[in-house]
Formats: structure tokens, sequence, C-alpha cells
């Protein structure tokens, strides 16, 4: 419904930003991570999410399009809704969430107020699904399809695992790691390359 919001920072709260648009107040849920960026009295664009259901209407914002990504990906997990995805997103960044669901990291995910070791699990389990359906034939544990010379399997794997969790492609990503010096940085460095670069918008 809608793509971003943008005005002034009118006031700030746990989890939760009043961005005013055209003289209107508009309570959007964020998480820790966006509430970071913003400042009260600057300017600041939103991307939106509209959370509809029977008794309520509720808008959630965040400053990037990857963090937005994961809200939709996370709440697409049986069992977990927008404040539980609030929640990881606020001690998660999304190369980190991705990590974490590549090397089934369930400590990263538990360390959210309301998620539990089942829920970790449940999170690991579904979006490493994804990357299965995704990119067949690619796990943590196993080989890229494409390996750049003088890059391990390994680290190329945990990339391209990473972002497609994320929710891009196969065709973005070959594209996005083109020129991308792996061989010279971590695979959470890679990822924020990326996630900085053409990908990003």
């Amino acid at each position: 419904m809608f793509y971003y919001i943008e005005g002034k920072v009118a006031h700030l709260d746990k989890n939760l930003a009043v961005i005013d648009a055209g003289g209107v107040g508009f309570a959007v849920n964020t998480t820790l991570n966006t509430l970071s960026k913003l400042r009260t009295g600057e300017r600041a664009r939103l991307y939106t999410y509209m959370n509809v259901a029977e008794n309520a209407m509720d808008l959630y914002g965040f400053y990037e399009l990857a963090e937005k990504r994961c809200f939709e990906l996370l709440i697409s997990v049986s069992g977990v809704g927008p404040k539980a995805a609030l929640s990881v997103l606020s001690v998660c960044t999304p190369e980190s969430l991705a990590m974490a669901v590549v090397t089934e990291n369930e400590k990263m995910l538990t360390a959210a107020p309301g998620v539990g070791k089942r829920g970790a699990q449940r999170i690991i389990l579904e979006l490493r699904d994804k990357i299965a359906k995704d990119m067949p034939g690619l796990s943590a544990q196993g080989a890229a399809p494409t390996v750049q010379p003088g890059v391990p399997g390994k680290k190329l794997a945990d990339v391209t695992g990473a972002l497609t969790v994320l929710g891009y492609t196969p065709q973005e990503i070959t594209a996005a790691l083109h020129g991308v010096d792996l061989e010279s940085m971590s695979v959470e460095e890679a990822i924020k390359v990326v996630l900085k670069g053409s990908l990003k918008q």
C-alpha cells in the first residue's frame, strides 16, 4: 500500500517513530537499529509495511530496504508475528540475521526478547529451506555454483546463501558480486558491501 514515508521525525519512543508527513503524524513501529539512525526534528525516509489484522492496522517502517525485506521474511515464518520480527531485527542487522541462518546460530536469534530456542530453530529451518528452493545444491556446508578464482567455495557459498536469505535472486547476486574482492574480506563484510551497493535500492 505504502512504499515509504518521508517527513520530519516528530517523536521517538521504544520501537516507535512518529513521522510528520504533510501535517499528519504517522505512528511507525520499527526496530532499535532503525531508531538509532533517527533524530527528532530531522527529516527521514522509512520503507514501510502495512500489517492489516482483524482488529488493527499497523504501519512498520525501516531505515533500509534490506531490513524491510528481513522483516517480511521473518513474518513469513510460521509462528513469527510482527512483534517477534521487530525483536529479532532489534538485535540483528540484516547481514547478521542472514549469517545466523546460514551458520545455524540459534544463540544470536534467542538473544531477541520473546524468541526461544524453538522459535529460533523454526526461523533457521524455514529460511534455510528458502535457500534450498531458490539455490538448488547450495548449503552452508556446500560449494557455491560458480567459484571465483582464489575464493574458497565455502566463503562464496556462505555469501550467496546469506544474500538468498535476504530475498535476492541468483541473477541479482551474480551481478552484485561482480567485481567484489571476496578473498580480501570476511563473509559479513562482503554482505555489507553488497547491501550498500547495487542491491540496496
